[in-house]
């Protein structure tokens, strides 16, 4: 979603940016094992008062260059500018980029997409947040548009070798793949621009370890299966991100470990010399990233798209984004409500998504739609009864519950809460009426929803029976017999 424009776009798209905590923490990677202890002692040296003049930083930037070329085999193609920067420059260097990478109206949108999920609060200032997070933690970045390296002035010298590894590798990977325009060329979906994210923020992070174990005889691959998010600790230190909300933290983190991990898996068997191919084959998805096994497959992400409601809504709604969330969006998404234990799990059985969030012009409410395809009936199932659960934790203000085998709704103050889900799928509308709700399923070809028995003085109208394509033709609704087991319940439903 757009609201990666703060946790993804911002500071990891346009411009490879490194944060000084993490590379902290990673002088803990090789802990556990003496030979790591020694490459992390023949690594490192204690570090200065003050930062290295500009002659002893060029320099010292030219040997990791060079060592960098040498670890992952890409050569240095032309020369490489190089500057240090205060931490005002940094200032105001991330609030242009911001302005530039996002205009305002997309970054309100990406902000108001998080809302529409629950990832971040309503009002949350992330324009103001993430320019005070930035300017607190950067270390270095590499800018391809420029071609140039950047790296805080006030970063000591033994720390910024290991920005300077993980950037200078940025450097290396644009001379030879052109990664700016590599990670565009996956727009416009959203999951499949992070993925490729995760493959560059990871291979800096493997490039470094392999720079950090220099002198020891061993390289990350000969390194056991470690959970990069042991080496999150610290990031509870920073003030910034002391007042981030969970899925901030998240996703600022998503590219650099998920891809630490994928890198890993990928460049074992046969080293660096299999990153090209990573390049040549980008992942399509966030969950080629979580699970290696499927990139290796080749398993592709379902198609599960959403028609258009522009005309249901008419002209006082305006679409502010379409797009899709993929594996990590609804593991997030799930774990705000349910917790990460829970999460993990339920959002691994994702095959493909779509979501699209309106906004009405006058009231600036917000209707969210998605549309979520999994890898059975049975894990449909779950999702029903797990998501069900979560929905209701995201409004605590609601009325008229209504539930049945695969359907569940309920009323809040913004209008509407719908899940409904058949086969393979699930599909949500959140701040509707039924009708809109109906119209919906009626455009996807769905069976009508069950109807709530009506409360005291309303008036009933006949649910008209319905059709529902399927793959091997046309199901009429009232032939129970032509039915699967797993649609019984909800056939009974129609039939009543």
């Amino acid at each position: 979603m757009r609201i990666w424009y703060s946790a993804r776009v911002m500071i990891l798209s346009q411009k490879r940016i490194f944060f000084f905590l993490s590379t902290l923490a990673l002088a803990t990677v090789c802990i556990g094992s003496s030979d790591g202890a020694r490459g992390q002692q023949a690594a490192t040296v204690p570090p200065p008062a003050a930062s290295a003049p500009n002659a002893e930083f060029a320099e010292a930037a030219d040997e990791v260059l060079q060592q960098m070329s040498e670890i992952t085999g890409l050569k240095l193609e032309t020369p490489l500018k190089k500057t240090l920067r205060s931490r005002d420059e940094i200032r105001a260097y991330v609030i242009k980029q911001m302005d530039e990478d996002k205009n305002p109206s997309e970054r309100y949108a990406g902000q108001r997409s998080a809302e529409a999920f629950g990832l971040i609060p309503k009002g949350f200032d992330l324009d103001t947040f993430m320019v005070e997070l930035l300017t607190e933690q950067i270390a270095g970045l590499y800018d391809p548009k420029a071609h140039e390296f950047y790296i805080a002035d006030w970063i000591p010298v033994a720390d910024q070798r290991m920005v300077m590894a993980h950037e200078l590798t940025h450097a290396l990977e644009d001379q030879h793949f052109q990664i700016e325009d590599w990670v565009k060329a996956a727009r416009p979906n959203d999951d499949a621009e992070l993925a490729r994210e995760a493959v560059l923020e990871g291979s800096a992070m493997a490039a470094m370890i392999d720079f950090l174990l220099q002198g020891t005889g061993r390289s990350l691959g000969d390194l056991p299966d470690f959970d990069p998010s042991i080496l999150i600790g610290d990031l509870a230190d920073s003030p910034a991100l002391q007042k981030a909300p969970p899925f901030i933290k998240d996703a600022l983190i998503f590219p650099y470990f998920s891809g630490l991990k994928f890198s890993a898996a990928i460049l074992k068997p046969s080293g660096w010399s299999g990153l090209p191919g990573v390049f040549s084959k980008p992942p399509l998805s966030t969950q080629q990233i979580l699970h290696p096994a499927l990139y290796r497959s080749g398993k592709l992400p379902a198609p599960a798209p959403l028609p258009s409601m522009d005309k249901m809504l008419g002209s006082s709604w305006s679409k502010l984004e379409e797009n899709t969330l993929g594996e990590f969006g609804w593991q997030e998404v799930v774990k705000q409500f349910l917790g990460d234990e829970r999460a993990k799990p339920l959002s691994a059985a994702w095959d493909g998504d779509r979501y699209i969030v309106y906004e009405q012009r006058r009231t600036k409410r917000l209707l969210l739609v998605t549309r979520v395809r999994l890898k059975s009936e049975e894990v449909t199932l779950h999702f029903f009864g797990q998501y069900s659960e979560a929905l209701e934790k995201k409004y605590a203000e609601r009325s008229n519950l209504f539930r049945r085998a695969n359907f569940f709704s309920f009323d809040t103050p913004d209008g509407g809460v719908f899940l409904d889900c058949w086969g393979f799928e699930c599909v949500t509308v959140e701040g509707t009426t039924r009708n809109m709700f109906d119209a919906l399923t009626k455009a996807l070809a769905w069976p009508s929803a069950p109807q709530a028995p009506p409360r005291l003085g309303e008036k009933t109208e006949k649910t008209v029976r319905t059709f529902r394509p399927m793959e091997s033709g046309m199901v009429q609704l009232d032939s129970p017999q032509a039915l699967n087991p797993y649609n019984s319940l909800r056939a009974a439903n129609y039939l009543e």
